[in-house]
């Protein structure tokens, strides 16, 4: 797989961790899906392979991160919450 078809892949896969993992946070989907594109963007003129390695690893490990430590959790009144399993 090239280079452009690795960065669109991630690029496709922390949209869609980030839609499972704040599933029901409009702020937190919003703000997410602006901090990925943002990275994105202004990376987009890179040209150096190592470089684009270099960034797919952080990309991925981002991923991760994302997939296995964010807790979601609900309010169920003032001073209590509810953990979610995703």
């Amino acid at each position: 797989m090239g280079q452009a078809a690795k960065v669109l892949q991630l690029f496709r896969t922390l949209h869609r961790t980030r839609q499972q993992v704040f599933k029901n946070d409009k702020r937190a989907l919003e703000a997410a899906r602006v901090k990925i594109n943002e990275e994105f963007k202004k990376h987009k003129s890179e040209a150096s392979p190592e470089k684009i390695e270099e960034m797919l690893k952080v990309g991925s490990d981002v991923e991760l991160l994302l997939r296995t430590s964010v807790i979601q959790g609900i309010h169920t009144d003032h001073n209590t919450l509810r953990s979610l399993i995703l």
